[in-house]
């Protein structure tokens, strides 16, 4: 409930860009990492690769990354288009502010116990 909650809040403050927290996450680990083959997406986020394939396949349709083949003939390689770098670049400060918002009303104490715990899940 709580992990909802908090999603709420991140899809509520990127909601002016047209995306959700997930599709933000996608979109800076591909920033970060391209170009990034979906295998290795779905690594650096903990999912299945087919599960990465459609959510890549989803922001791809709206023009905001462009897969081609990769090193590996047999493996796509994802990369941010311009529209998806002009997107990204208008999030980072909603998320940001999101976040700040968050280690607000959670103060500094919790946000850090939050940090420890994740690595056990």
């Amino acid at each position: 409930m709580a992990a909802r909650k908090i999603s709420a809040l991140y899809d509520a403050a990127l909601a002016p860009v047209g995306i959700s927290v997930a599709q933000f996450a996608v979109l800076r680990t591909i920033e970060h990492r391209q170009p990034i083959s979906l295998t290795d997406l779905a690594g650096r986020l903990d999912l299945d690769r087919s599960t990465m394939g459609r959510n890549v396949r989803v922001i791809e349709k709206i023009g905001l990354v462009a897969t081609t083949k990769g090193d590996d003939q047999r493996e796509a390689a994802v990369s941010l288009t311009d529209k998806g770098a002009a997107l990204l670049a208008r999030a980072i400060p909603l998320w940001e502010s999101c976040q700040k918002d968050i280690e607000s009303r959670l103060g500094p104490d919790r946000v850090a116990m939050i940090g420890e715990l994740l690595p056990l899940l």
